[in-house]
């Protein structure tokens, strides 16, 4: 999938479909029936609104006062491709099959990528 001029949330909620499988009619919700998804051109990835720099995402180290905050818009200067992978993760069952389904996500920055020799398809978006 190329991720240019695609809205997040859009581009997520499609991509956590196919890597859940639910676009097969084999479909069972309990196994990992979904297939690898490559992300590319993360960089160049759209979002509404203000959220450029209002959206936030944080962690936290486990100690008192551990708590990091940071805007989308740094994020997407040092780790582009984290946006996508957070928000398909999001999106995918929290437990271990979905650790599992995020494993077949491939998220890269630019326009290439390392797995022309499993003759990827482009899919529609």
């Amino acid at each position: 999938m190329d991720a240019e001029g695609q809205i997040l949330g859009r581009l997520a909620s499609r991509i956590a479909t196919i890597l859940r499988g639910k676009h097969k009619p084999t479909f069972s919700p309990h196994l990992d029936m979904g297939d690898y998804v490559i992300v590319t051109n993360a960089e160049k990835i759209v979002v509404s609104g203000g959220k450029e720099s209002q959206k936030v995402y944080w962690r936290h180290s486990g100690f008192p006062g551990g708590q990091k905050t940071r805007a989308l818009e740094i994020i997407r200067k040092r780790f582009p491709e984290r946006i996508i992978k957070t928000a398909v993760r999001g999106m995918l069952p929290h437990n271990r099959l979905g650790r599992q389904m995020l494993k077949n996500l491939k998220v890269y920055a630019g326009p290439e990528h390392p797995h022309q020799a499993q003759q990827p398809k482009p899919l529609d978006t």
